[in-house]
């Protein structure tokens, strides 16, 4: 079974045609348990979201801020594997029919099988992958397992990225392009800052893909103004404090991810 980077494409082009941003949550996978993570997910893709990462808990998630390290730490304590992982994607997708990604460091995919790891996404239904700690110069084995699979391959970029080092990097992506707005972790901020519309800018002259910004995203004021210069908005840190402030109360922390989407996804469709 081939995977779902048409469908991908498809939505990220909806959104230019709407003249909005795309907006994609994030979640890790088994958080707070592997079938409340499913609910939170459908949650979001209903609330609003167009897309959905599901993340690969890491014991030593270096892109990750103090926020999802709390969540990842919850998942792997409760014991989740790569087949919750890919069952995450399963389940997601098809109660939404959304495009789902999977955002994992390269570590557990490699130890799984790249094939494997390919073949089982593709056939859960998934549209891609994010790695954000595997180099371009190594990713042909995976690249290749990707296009097999009909699997996007999302690599990241930054605003340390020189701008040859950003066309080599685009240059083997597909999906989309994920711009770290900024240097540093994953996490909520006051202000998103301008470095995140120089990168967009930059990346954008080496590509045709669709370029979605992410770090520090995390209120509709945010995502307006990304919106602005961005094709997507990734919002990631701001689900799960929903999640985590609702304290063990499930169904408060469901309709808190479903609100949030909503709030997000009317800043994303304010181009004013």
């Amino acid at each position: 079974m081939a995977g779902n980077i048409e469908l991908l494409n498809t939505v990220l082009a909806q959104a230019r045609t709407e003249n909005r941003a795309a907006l994609v949550g994030y979640l890790p996978a088994g958080f707070p348990t592997v079938d409340d993570g499913v609910r939170a997910m459908t949650e979001m893709l209903d609330g609003g979201c167009d897309i959905v990462e599901v993340g690969l808990p890491h014991s030593d998630p270096v892109l990750d801020g103090p926020v999802i390290q709390t969540a990842d730490d919850i998942a792997l304590r409760g014991g989740v594997k790569i087949v919750d992982v890919i069952r995450t994607v399963r389940e997601v997708h098809a109660a939404t029919g959304a495009p789902v990604l999977c955002m994992t460091y390269w570590n557990p995919v490699d130890r799984y099988g790249v094939e494997r790891f390919a073949a089982d996404l593709a056939e859960a239904g998934g549209a891609g992958c994010i790695l954000p700690d595997l180099p371009v110069e190594e990713s042909e084995v995976w690249r290749k397992a990707a296009e097999q699979h009909g699997l996007a391959t999302v690599f990241v970029v930054a605003p340390s990225s020189r701008d040859e080092r950003l066309a080599k990097i685009t240059a083997a992506g597909s999906g989309f392009v994920y711009a770290a707005s900024l240097m540093g972790v994953t996490g909520t901020r006051e202000s998103v800052g301008r470095e995140a519309q120089e990168l967009v800018a930059r990346t954008r002259a080496t590509t045709e893909l669709p370029v979605c910004v992410g770090l520090g995203v995390s209120n509709p004021e945010q995502a307006a103004e990304v919106a602005q210069f961005a094709d997507g908005v990734i919002v990631g840190s701001a689900f799960v404090k929903r999640l985590l402030s609702a304290d063990g109360d499930l169904a408060a922390g469901l309709a808190g991810v479903r609100a949030l989407a909503g709030e997000l996804a009317e800043g994303v469709r304010d181009r004013r």
